[in-house]
């Protein structure tokens, strides 16, 4: 059966819908609400709706109005983690003093622009690599999704802390999931295989879907579709998997929740996967 390569996800029209999402989530909010800890982080509702504006913000000032003022000097994935975890940290600490009804009003006038401008790029044109899949340029559609995950999640980290429904339906949670499944090579990149060694994994549930990785070349390429046999076979739900790749779900509770077969140390692989920059 011939492989199929996984589709682009394309997600630029979504983010009208998560800002307003947002902002009337964050709008209902009492101070009582704003204090309240992510579970499972460090951080609060206030620190996480920061972080978001501080990613408007990058989008803009970056991508947008090509304004590259820091991370000059960077040489590896490593340095990368550690830069945008004190850049991540500093603005943080310094935008707390903002009222959360400022924070608001400033995170409609970013994401208005944020989405806008998402809109209106072509989306196969070559951009910066999405570092958590690899240091290749990605297109430009790779990049809107990885930041569409990133709005997404940690909205749904607020939503959890203050009880209320989140955006699990499959409109938006299979496009998070098709993004993430993107980083599976790279995870498994120092995997000595024989080539046509294959890895299943099945994301269950209605946002989800097969992908197979493949090792071709001494290489590992990702697939969609599913086969008769494969050397290992993983099968996460759904409401697991995007918590676990974005380090949101300890490793052993996931392997708990989910369904090995076959090799083991191909399918224990799956469960070290992030796709989140960390």
């Amino acid at each position: 059966m011939p492989l199929k390569s996984p589709e682009p996800v394309f997600t630029a029209h979504l983010f009208p819908e998560l800002l307003e999402g947002l902002l009337n989530l964050l709008s209902g909010l009492t101070s009582v609400n704003w204090a309240e800890p992510i579970p499972r982080k460090s951080w609060s509702v206030k620190d996480v709706a920061l972080h978001l504006l501080g990613g408007d913000v990058g989008v803009l000032s970056r991508h947008r109005n090509g304004c590259i003022t820091s991370g000059k000097g960077i040489h590896n994935y490593e340095e990368l983690v550690s830069f945008l975890k004190t850049q991540n940290d500093t603005w943080i600490e310094s935008t707390r003093r903002l009222s959360p009804r400022l924070l608001c009003d400033l995170l409609r006038f970013t994401g208005e622009q944020v989405s806008a401008y998402v809109q209106s790029v072509d989306p196969n044109t070559l951009v910066d690599p999405v570092s958590w899949a690899g240091p290749d340029a990605a297109p430009a559609w790779f990049g809107i999704a990885r930041e569409y995950t990133e709005r997404w999640h940690h909205q749904q980290h607020i939503r959890e802390a203050v009880a209320r429904r989140g955006y699990t339906t499959a409109r938006y949670l299979k496009p998070a999931l098709a993004t993430f499944m993107r980083a599976l090579p790279r995870t498994c990149q120092d995997v000595r295989a024989q080539d046509g060694r294959t890895v299943c994994v099945t994301i269950s549930g209605d946002a989800g879907d097969t992908w197979l990785l493949v090792r071709e070349r001494n290489r590992w390429g990702l697939y969609v579709g599913d086969l008769y046999r494969a050397d290992a076979e993983v099968t996460i739900p759904q409401e697991i998997a995007w918590k676990l790749f974005t380090k949101w779900f300890p490793k052993q509770e996931a392997l708990m929740q989910s369904k090995i077969q076959g090799d083991q140390s191909l399918a224990l692989r799956v469960f070290e996967m992030i796709a989140v920059i960390a």
